[in-house]
């Protein structure tokens, strides 16, 4: 479990590492913002499209070769963009290293085969929470690199090529008979093209202008796409996500839950981030120490994670998480010109994020049939990382336009409604099907 652990936290650093760093992209490469946050929004972007992608790729040739393959693509792009001189070069490397966001399922996979019955919330609460020690730990990680952007993908390389020999060396798992069917290559293709119209016309529609012909083609076209994928998916044999998993009423509320902390989580840590920088003149450094609390915060609360959840469902846990995080972002919204302030907000958003996302997974699969708890995890963890890359294009947009505190509002509104729906989900008040030991 530790090396499985380690592993999704260093699939997640990459997620986070290069938020402190879009000021540097965009002083260095020459890019305005609404361009240079493309570096963060890529990488979401393709660890959305390739968590179902090689989920199912998983099922059919084994999760242990597919979770050493996606460490390798982080060894990939971290050494592509390490190597970059150009804004293109970086996006194309941040498209590998957002494959290795696929982790996270695969190592709850090989969990439900592993780790004993009474065990397995205990575990599927700690490979939730890497997620969030993975996210702080990039910004603290951007830090440590001295500001250089070069120097952090190389960093990044090598934490992959360790995690990488740990899962080659420890890792088992049984063999099993190979399930039918084939990966849903035409519902990925279709997901990427409505996902990268949508994200492309929030964050170029001020430039371009709302209203013009660039941005409303854009956005019709993304509609159009998206129907299209609603209409293959419902006919495919193995689509590349379920849509009735989408709506199923075991698992909607962690699914908006997990879209909405997402946004809110993402949204919070880019924008203290330039606050930090254009404000108070903070460095690089300066923000990872900025971020330290919520790091540290998260990693402390999924090692209570366990302990937690036997004693109160995981919504309830997922409602208090989102009810934090709406505490700190208020905070910021109101209050930000101090570190004071960012360390103070800092603390409450770790206490936030560490306990929604410790529960998130066992929130998303605990109301499902045992068949289905696969799919509802993959669900789970690709709407997460949807709103976190959605919560990139739409910061940036705010950001240049109306400010921090706005931004800060926008991230708050996100975590109240998680808050909502997680304690709506909670309030049906069903058995869950996880702790009854039917799954494992």
């Amino acid at each position: 479990m530790c090396v499985l652990a380690f592993g999704v936290a260093v699939g997640t650093l990459q997620m986070t590492a290069v938020v402190p760093m879009l000021p540097t992209l965009q002083r260095e490469l020459h890019a305005p913002l609404t361009s240079t946050s493309w570096a963060l929004t890529a990488s979401l972007l393709s660890g959305a499209i390739s968590i179902p992608l090689l989920s199912r790729l998983g099922d059919l040739y084994g999760r242990r070769p597919m979770a050493m393959a996606s460490l390798g693509l982080l060894v990939a792009g971290s050494i592509a963009a390490a190597l970059a001189t150009t804004l293109a070069g970086v996006i194309a490397g941040r498209v590998l290293q957002g494959m290795a966001a696929p982790l996270l399922p695969l190592a709850m996979g090989i969990a439900r085969q592993e780790v004993p019955r009474d065990r397995l919330p205990t575990a599927i609460g700690l490979l939730s929470a890497m997620m969030g020690v993975g996210s702080g730990g990039g910004m603290i990680l951007a830090g440590l690199a001295g500001g250089g952007y070069q120097a952090l993908f190389w960093i990044l390389a090598g934490l992959a090529v360790l995690g990488l020999a740990l899962v080659a060396l420890f890792v088992r798992e049984p063999v099993r008979p190979r399930t039918g069917g084939r990966p849903d290559f035409a519902g990925a293709a279709l997901v990427s093209a409505w996902l990268i119209c949508l994200l492309l016309a929030i964050s170029k529609g001020t430039a371009w202008g709302w209203t013009s012909a660039p941005t409303v083609g854009l956005l019709a076209a993304g509609a159009v796409l998206f129907a299209a994928w609603v209409v293959s998916a419902r006919r495919a044999a193995s689509p590349l996500i379920e849509i009735p998993m989408l709506l199923h009423r075991g698992t909607v509320g962690a699914t908006v839950a997990s879209l909405l902390l997402g946004f809110a989580l993402f949204g919070a840590i880019t924008t203290l981030s330039s606050v930090a920088q254009a404000a108070l003149g903070a460095s690089v450094l300066q923000v990872g120490l900025y971020l330290s609390p919520t790091a540290l915060l998260m990693l402390a609360v999924s090692l209570l994670a366990g302990r937690l959840m036997r004693r109160f469902t995981a919504s309830s846990l997922v409602g208090v998480g989102s009810s934090a995080v709406a505490v700190a972002t208020l905070w910021l919204a109101v209050s930000h010109g101090s570190a004071a302030d960012l360390y103070g907000a800092a603390t409450v958003l770790g206490l936030g994020v560490g306990l929604g996302y410790a529960a998130l997974g066992t929130m998303a699969v605990e109301h499902v049939e045992p068949a289905k708890t696969a799919a509802a995890g993959g669900v789970n963890a690709l709407v997460r990382v949807a709103g976190s890359s959605v919560s990139g294009a739409v910061t940036a947009v705010v950001l240049a336009n109306a400010g921090a505190g706005w931004s800060f509002a926008a991230s708050a509104i996100a975590a109240l409604v998680s808050a909502v729906f997680a304690f709506a989900h909670g309030a049906l008040g069903r058995t869950p099907v996880f702790v009854q030991g039917e799954t494992a």
